[in-house]
């Protein structure tokens, strides 16, 4: 390229930006730009940086200011899944601000999980500790406000039912297993109607709370969830998922997996025997085990090793297939644990004893002795293997081995039901295995919560908000996922898991890794030898990817703006999560 000097005529020259081409034989010139309106300084400072020669005497370094520099890697990596995914295309066929937005609120509970109010600050152009805002294409002259990203999350929300509607075509088939559970959540405040006092999981007494229903697929991708009152017991939220997956996703044949508080016996016989088409996998309580132990339909002694059995109970169970499995780990774990609480609640017992025999001040008082007890030992749930005797002026106890011992018969026991669901469908073992599966859920459940996206503490006072709040957080597990999934061979999950399940004796034994994951883990770097990450230190690694504002030291001219080219780890980064390489 070079600059020249065009005569005008009775005009100052035309200053125009050339280059030169050959076509064929002949050699051409074309116009790239018309340098006319600029200084006659910067033109000439301009013509010798064309020369290959330097337009100031300071050495290069010295040449320009760094006006800013945000980290671009990070953001660019989870927006560009969000985009692979085709996620903007459920929001809405056509750009538009709102879309822009919502992309930017989905990446940001991944990049900056917290309030709304410090993620408009992290979107605002003076403000922005990354490129995040840039990259989803929101206007750089203009603040973000709290109010523009609820604006989103409100449109957002209105399209829930389409967008959940097609993650289902996505991940659901006729005859699909589809996981379910519940969970809860605290919430701050007194305005919202669906905070309530419930069962309380969090560890938060006292705190009104929010419960949250998440369907999955077989391997925990999350499809749909939905936000039930705090007050709202597992099995009555059932119902509205059957509908739901019937009705809004059309599926006619489907086997829903659940655990044993949410699918129950009574769940059974009122919600899933009146539909057609419609299975069930779930599990016994330790009471109905008891009982088919009492009726010798399970004999414990049998199980000598990692072992399952199915039977029947038509009396009982109709139409079902009941599952027996045995793991002595678990026996040996629960006999542990049920010693090491037998005994908290006997030390308990015996600080009560002192203050009840004591000569000054003694405590007495029938009524007042069985009250303490409850308090302070009732919390371990042992009280029931104790034989007590108290008095107005005394106490004493002993433990009911009988009843240890009938409980003991159990360590180790559990029972998986299914309904519907035929031998040829899926075997004893695949029943276990599918019921195993809830896992999945449970991991969901803690991403949400507490490991990346931090749904709690909730603080929106509207209901719709409060929806529109969990919506993006599990749009933003479904990024996550993928995510995980795509950069399982960076990060020390597990890569390969039918080699996984085939060094398994069964089904009932505990899971195993497979030998690259065991290699991942010992040698802490991968088959290439790269190291290996969690996924917060791999996104943390993009960081270094940043977006630099350049400003030369040349009167008059323009700011630009420079990516840092990849280093090669990076790039392996970008290349396994599917995305299109900068630089």
């Amino acid at each position: 390229m070079y600059i020249e000097s065009v005569p005008n005529r009775d005009s100052p020259p035309c200053i125009l930006l050339r280059e030169s081409f050959r076509e064929g034989k002949r050699t051409h010139k074309r116009t790239i730009a018309n340098l006319t309106s600029w200084p006659k300084k910067l033109v000439e400072d301009f013509r010798i940086l064309l020369k290959g020669g330097h337009a100031s005497e300071q050495p290069l370094e010295d040449s320009f200011d760094v006006v800013r520099t945000l980290p671009y890697g990070p953001a660019y990596a989870v927006v560009g899944t969000i985009k692979k995914l085709g996620l903007p295309a459920l929001f809405a066929r056509k750009d538009c601000p709102q879309r822009r937005m919502a992309i930017a609120t989905i990446a940001g509970r991944i990049l900056f999980p917290g309030s709304k109010l410090a993620l408009s600050r992290e979107l605002s152009p003076e403000t922005a500790s990354s490129a995040l805002g840039a990259i989803c294409g929101l206007e750089q002259d203009k603040r973000v406000e709290a109010e523009d990203i609820y604006t989103a999350m409100r449109w957002l929300f209105e399209k829930e039912e389409k967008i959940e509607k097609a993650l289902a075509r996505r991940h659901l088939q006729e005859g699909s297993l589809v996981l379910y559970d519940l969970t809860s959540t605290w919430y701050e405040g007194e305005t919202c109607p669906l905070a309530e006092r419930g069962y309380n999981r969090d560890g938060k007494a006292g705190k009104k709370q929010i419960n949250i229903g998440l369907l999955c697929d077989v391997r925990g991708c999350p499809v749909a969830c939905e936000v039930y009152k705090g007050s709202t017991a597992d099995p009555s939220t059932v119902a509205s998922q059957i509908a739901k997956l019937r009705g809004r996703f059309g599926l006619k044949r489907i086997i829903m997996v659940g655990d044993r508080g949410m699918i129950t016996t009574a769940r059974i016989n009122e919600e899933f025997r009146q539909v057609d088409g419609l299975g069930w996998i779930s599990a016994l309580r330790s009471d109905a085990i008891m009982r088919l132990v009492k009726q010798e339909a399970i004999q414990p002694e049998l199980f000598d090793d990692f072992g399952l059995a199915e039977i029947t109970a038509q009396e009982d169970y109709p139409n079902e297939r009941l599952v027996v499995c045995r793991n002595p780990h678990l026996a040996a774990e629960r006999a542990r644990k049920r010693e090491q609480l037998l005994k908290a609640t006997e030390e308990v017992l015996g600080k009560l004893q002192n203050c009840v025999s004591r000569e000054r001040n003694p405590y007495h008082g029938k009524d007042k002795i069985g009250a303490r007890i409850q308090r302070e030992a009732g919390r371990y749930k042992m009280l029931k293997h104790f034989n007590l005797e108290i008095g107005e002026e005394s106490l004493s106890w002993q433990r009911d081995d009988e009843a240890i011992a009938r409980e003991a018969r159990l360590d180790g026991l559990y029972v998986v039901r299914a309904g519907r669901v035929s031998h040829e469908e899926m075997d004893s073992a695949g029943l276990v295995r599918s019921y195993k599966q809830l896992a999945n859920v449970e991991k969901a459940f803690r991403n949400i919560k507490t490991i990346d996206l931090e749904v709690r503490p909730i603080f929106h006072r509207l209901e719709d908000m409060v929806r529109a709040h969990v919506l993006v957080c599990m749009l933003a597990y479904y990024v996550d996922w993928h995510m995980r999934e795509a950069l399982a061979p960076m990060l020390f999950a597990e890569e390969d898991r039918q080699a996984a399940e085939a060094k398994r004796e069964n089904v009932v034994a505990p899971a195993q890794r497979s030998e690259a994951t065991l290699s991942k883990v010992t040698t802490k770097t991968d088959a290439e030898g790269r190291p290996v990450h969690s996924f917060q230190t791999l996104l943390s690694n993009l960081s270094t990817i940043a977006e630099s504002k350049m400003r030369p030291k040349i009167k008059g001219a323009l700011e630009f703006s420079k990516i840092t080219t990849p280093a090669p780890f990076q790039a392996s980064i970008l290349r396994l999560l599917g995305i299109r390489p900068l630089g």
